[in-house]
């Protein structure tokens, strides 16, 4: 794997802006701004323009899957391609697998997909694939066998650290000392099933038993809300039922954090009392942030994930081949290497053509100083 650098925080808009560049190789410099399709060391095929990509969330009607579906489209618009944005309101196996049949008959030339769960939609993956709808994922891997390119947020070992880091000035804010005071927490977000949730979950708990020893996880099963909004407020009232002085709950779910926050407010907790963090939108979290009811939080720019999983997925359906250590020049975006996918999954395999992962720039950090600079 290779070595992991960290860019400062930086100084923007007057604010302090967290901005975690943390990637292993992430996308830079300055590509062409055209919609024609280029890369470095790729092998050049036809042009993007024209191509449809079906482009699938795990849920609708979630702040963080529909900013992705606008920066998709803004940037698809630009580009010469159709971005057509297909899910369904329930985060189901089920219904995801009806939604990739659905337009992998319709015809659409790709698919751009967020798994709920990679096992569950393996077959319909497969079966689109050789139906010659290329395949590739975003946010939630797919099985690394079932697509083509992954666009990832970060490696796992990324962002747990990422959600311990928040964890940790969380409990600064309050008076705690994260490294000697007894620390209780649990971890609440979807489902058990999500490749990327849960690669997360257990790098940060790598980290936990490797520099907090003296935190406990009092609910070791985890809570879970399916990605649905009500059900993460009931979890969340039934976690501060059960844990009154509970000293952290960890939300790397973009539904369970502000679900966990309402809870907290429906319960009387703030954020001198108690610590939550995790991964939402600013602006599904700002309200909870003036109430004083949650100190940080973090995202990564969603806009700009869904235009680069659209991107190369209209990339490789115009017949452009690519290997790991291959350059993609994303207009507007700049080059972005393609990564071995044991960079984000251990132990995972990589075929030698068009297979592999792509990994955005930067991440995000959240507070009342500069949580009004972003509209998504």
């Amino acid at each position: 794997m290779s070595q992991l650098s960290r860019r400062s925080f930086v100084k923007a808009s007057g604010s302090t802006v967290a901005l975690l560049g943390l990637g292993l190789m992430g996308c830079g410099g300055q590509a062409p701004a055209d919609g024609g399709s280029s890369g470095s060391g790729a092998s050049e095929g036809g042009d993007i323009k024209g191509k449809t990509v079906a482009f699938i969330p795990k849920v609708t009607g979630n702040a963080f899957f529909e900013s992705a579906n606008n920066g998709a489209q803004k940037h698809a618009k630009d580009w010469g391609f159709t971005v057509d944005y297909q899910g369904d309101a329930t985060a189901s196996v089920s219904a995801q697998v009806s939604v990739i049949n659905n337009v992998v008959a319709a015809g659409v030339d790709a698919l751009c997909i967020s798994t709920v769960d990679a096992a569950g939609v393996s077959d319909a993956l497969k079966a689109a694939t050789d139906a010659g709808v290329t395949v590739c994922a975003w946010d939630s891997d797919a099985n690394p066998e079932d697509r083509a390119l992954m666009v990832s947020q970060g490696t796992p070992e990324i962002l747990g650290q990422m959600l311990i880091d928040m964890s940790v000035d969380g409990l600064k804010q309050r008076g705690k000392d994260p490294e000697k005071d007894p620390i209780k927490y649990v971890w609440h977000y979807s489902q058990a099933t999500v490749t990327d949730q849960n690669s997360w979950h257990v790098a940060a708990e790598k980290v936990i038993k490797e520099k907090y020893p003296n935190w406990t996880n009092v609910h070791e099963d985890n809570y879970y809300s399916e990605q649905d909004a009500e059900k993460a407020i009931s979890i969340g009232e039934s976690i501060l039922d059960a844990y009154s002085d509970i000293d952290l709950i960890i939300c790397n779910d973009s539904t369970a954090l502000p679900g966990q926050c309402q809870a907290a407010e429906n319960k009387g907790y703030d954020a001198q009392k108690i610590t939550i963090t995790g991964f939402a939108s600013p602006m599904s979290i700002k309200d909870f942030c003036d109430h004083g009811t949650i100190y940080n939080w973090g995202l990564w720019d969603c806009g700009l994930q869904g235009a680069m999983g659209c991107y190369v997925s209209a990339f490789l359906a115009a017949g452009n081949k690519v290997k790991v250590g291959d350059k993609i020049d994303i207009p507007d975006i700049g080059e972005c290497e393609v990564l071995a996918n044991d960079s984000i999954s251990e132990g995972a395999k990589t075929a030698d053509e068009n297979n592999g992962v792509i990994l955005l720039p930067e991440r995000l950090v959240f507070t009342s100083e500069n949580v009004g600079d972003y509209d998504f």
